[in-house]
């Protein structure tokens, strides 16, 4: 069950990256200021606490590894956010939200185990509750491009591979070295998209730090580390499903931080989201009390 909770906080972590990110926008902050000192500080945070296991030294090929792991980190975001200009922030959540069954399909094919009955049926209701809460049913669509939709569906792509990579790359390297490495990985993306000219021109201590600090904090230090433990133990596929808390978080924050309106239809599918993350561990422990116990 930690690991399980490592990974819903992760995803919780995630959802109050939207609320952060809509302030900083309002008071004038650019993208590649704000997405630039997101991953900057990342870098920052995640190297502090790593710098004290730095007698493991891994392997140049390891080393690489890892930096690849965390471009999926930097390139969900750049993509996400490409796609939030060609199309409404409905479609964008939705869209970005087809990794709950992506990183289920992508452990199928590669275990070539089916998914369980509750899995499928939880996939179902994070579907349906991912259309009310993103405000899709209610708000509609409205205008959209194909462009958007590619951005959209790239950025659920990039997002299932550090959701399945997490838990894969160089587990025998120390979990806190791994995250920096991956944060590494996806600042340098970032930078090569984004030149971090607000490290010169004066904007981080003018206002952006208070920022961009929780936004390293929520959405590079935390996530990472909590994937970086726990996907390892819940797997590809639960950690996609417990992903889905991302939405449910996102709702609550701008309700209660933003005080914008959410609509009783929104309600209901942050809640069919919830009951659809819980199906999942719900219907296993089930399975093991009816298990008989084994004979003496």
């Amino acid at each position: 069950m930690r690991y399980i909770l490592l990974v819903f906080l992760g995803a919780c972590s995630y959802g109050i990256l939207s609320t952060i990110v809509k302030l900083a926008y309002g008071q004038g902050y650019s993208p590649s200021e704000v997405v630039g000192g997101q991953m900057f500080f990342g870098f920052l945070l995640t190297w502090i606490p790593a710098l004290f296991t730095l007698r493991q030294k891994p392997s140049p090929k390891r080393l690489l590894l890892l930096l690849a792991v965390g471009l999926p980190v930097g390139s969900t975001g750049l993509l996400y956010y490409n796609s939030l200009q060609h199309i409404p922030a409905s479609i964008a959540i939705v869209l970005l939200f087809q990794f709950t069954w992506m990183s289920v399909l992508l452990e199928t094919i590669l275990t070539r185990k089916k998914p369980s009955k509750a899995t499928l049926c939880s996939l179902i209701l994070l579907f349906g509750g991912t259309l009310l809460a993103g405000g899709v049913i209610d708000k509609g669509i409205g205008s959209f491009t194909l462009t958007g939709v590619a951005f959209g569906l790239a950025a659920a792509v990039s997002y299932t591979l550090f959701i399945f990579f997490s838990g894969k790359a160089a587990p025998e390297v120390n979990s806190w070295l791994r995250t920096s490495l991956m944060s590494t990985g996806s600042m340098l993306l970032v930078f090569l998209v984004y030149p971090p000219s607000f490290l010169t021109s004066g904007v981080l201590f003018d206002g952006l730090f208070g920022y961009v600090f929780p936004l390293a904090l929520f959405g590079v230090f935390v996530p990472t580390l909590c994937f970086t433990f726990g996907v390892p133990h819940t797997g590809p596929a639960m950690a996609g499903i417990l992903g889905a808390a991302e939405l449910p978080m996102a709702v609550f924050s701008s309700y209660i931080i933003l005080q914008e309106s959410v609509s009783l239809l929104q309600w209901i599918g942050v809640v069919i989201i919830l009951v659809g993350i819980v199906l999942p561990e719900w219907a296993r422990q089930r399975g093991n009390k009816k298990a008989p116990a084994p004979l003496a």
